[in-house]
């Protein structure tokens, strides 16, 4: 049972239930992009983020990936299991695009293999920042044993989505994950994975499936989201 809202998002309400160990995420009809800088209310969103983050963690589930994720409950909520999140965001990257280019001069489309893995400090006032290993662990509360244990889950969830995706024709080009510690303090995979979270391109044609469509104005949104869902609906 849904009680009272503990804390508002970007893209998600939080709220208590009735047990102290379990969670409500409602997904909020709300795009936005260049961290909160641009937004725009868009209804349906929600829907689509819900059930697809919920279709790869159910996936992930399957896998053995440790997760807050407990089940679907609607089109725009699911039961988690609470956690206290991390403050870091752990982005893998499989292919050159974005910031990285930007940043590093990474020619476009270039392939890291093995995946590259990159942490930010979870921080808008100081706009998500890149660090590196040692400032995660005074930043964050975590030992460089757990720092490895969060990097080596990424790359293992990047080995269980590259196949995943790539059944429907998806190439998961990059992926931000975020990680919390359940209330027995073991860290586990949190928040979503969706195209709000990842980089999807069409196999065939390397076409835009995610959010970028938004941030570039280069698409429609809901379209984009419709056809990651109808292609992972796909997958038996």
């Amino acid at each position: 049972m849904k009680k009272e809202l503990l804390y508002q998002g970007k893209a998600k309400y939080v709220y208590q239930t009735d047990k102290p160990n379990q969670l409500i995420l409602a997904y909020k009809d709300q795009a936005t992009a260049f961290n909160g800088k641009k937004k725009e209310t868009i209804i349906g969103k929600g829907r689509f983020n819900n059930l697809i983050s919920a279709k790869v963690f159910q996936f992930l589930h399957d896998k053995k990936i440790p997760s807050h994720f407990i089940e679907l409950i609607n089109d725009t909520e699911q039961l988690v299991e609470k956690t206290m999140i991390i403050p870091l965001e752990v982005v893998v990257r499989n292919l050159a695009t974005g910031s990285i280019v930007k940043r590093l001069g990474f020619e476009e489309k270039t392939t890291f293999a093995p995946a590259l893995v990159e942490l930010y400090y979870k921080n808008d006032d100081l706009d998500d920042p890149i660090i590196n290993d040692q400032h995660a662990t005074l930043l964050t509360n975590t030992t460089e044993e757990e720092i490895e244990l969060i990097k080596g889950l990424a790359l293992k969830i990047n080995q269980l989505l590259i196949p995943y995706f790539e059944q429907v024709g998806v190439k998961l080009v990059d992926f931000k994950l975020e990680f919390g510690r359940n209330q027995s303090g073991k860290i586990v995979l949190a928040d979503e994975i969706s195209p709000d979270t990842c980089r999807f391109w069409d196999v065939e044609t390397n076409s835009s499936l995610d959010k970028d469509v938004f941030r570039q104005g280069t698409g429609d949104l809901l379209s984009v989201y419709q056809e990651i869902l109808n292609r992972l609906g796909e997958i038996k």
